[in-house]
């Protein structure tokens, strides 16, 4: 990766740490911070299983205010509804630490599997995320964004942000699970949310660079087509 594609990145960093740095802030707060905590203090009064139900309240109230928040009806909501759904399901069950600790991670796996069936069906979920984000935020470009999609190279470049997306959330599921069963609870609760948060980031980076590359290319296989077009009209 040349300086200027670092350069690039860095930039886009500082932009979203200057837009989005507090939230985010909170975020880890309620999601990483306040679960671990919440166990800690609850564990020995309440018992393991009581305990990390009472520690997975802060992210599902997080995610609740959210949602109530921006009250828009589209894919980004419905996604972030159905992980809430999911997520007081996991819970509402009892059981076993590892069975409750297993059963958060399927709000993952479904997840990961809704990316792949979309894809495995023809309607690449990314691209319906990506429309909805450009509503929410007035984007200028949504109007050429929706004109693109019987484009056949932008449907291949949409499939495979969503493959990429559905492999790489079960495969987190993969890894959490194996951890569930070898490392203590305490222990995990710092594992998981960096599992989660480093699939995340790791997956938003590739979407982002392989998106940017998909870009060029098309602009790239245009500016082709018009020198064609124009050396056939001198003909």
């Amino acid at each position: 990766m040349d300086s200027l594609r670092v350069n690039e990145i860095a930039g886009k960093a500082r932009v979203f740490l200057r837009d989005h740095g507090l939230t985010t802030a909170l975020e880890l707060l309620v999601n990483f911070v306040l679960p671990y905590v919440i166990y800690m203090l609850a564990q020995k009064q309440l018992g393991d299983v009581k305990a990390l139900i009472a520690s997975s309240a802060p992210p599902i109230l997080w995610s609740i205010v959210e949602f109530a928040r921006h009250r828009r009806v589209d894919a980004l909501s419905i996604l972030v509804l159905f992980g809430i759904a999911l997520s007081l399901l996991a819970f509402a069950g009892g059981g076993s630490v590892r069975v409750l600790q297993l059963r958060e991670k399927l709000v993952t796996a479904i997840i990961g599997c809704v990316f792949l069936g979309s894809a495995i069906v023809g309607r690449p979920l990314i691209y319906e995320l990506a429309r909805a984000s450009m509503i929410r935020k007035s984007s200028s470009e949504l109007h050429e964004f929706e004109a693109l999609r019987s484009n056949k190279y932008f449907r291949r470049t949409m499939t495979i942000m969503t493959l990429a997306w559905g492999f790489g959330l079960l495969a987190d599921v993969a890894v959490s699970a194996a951890l569930i069963y070898a490392m203590p609870i305490r222990d995990y609760l710092i594992a998981g949310p960096v599992i989660g948060y480093s699939t995340m980031g790791a997956l938003s980076l590739w979407t982002f660079l392989y998106a940017r590359r998909q870009r060029r290319k098309g602009e790239a296989r245009r500016a082709a087509q018009a020198l064609t077009a124009a050396a056939k009209g001198d003909a």
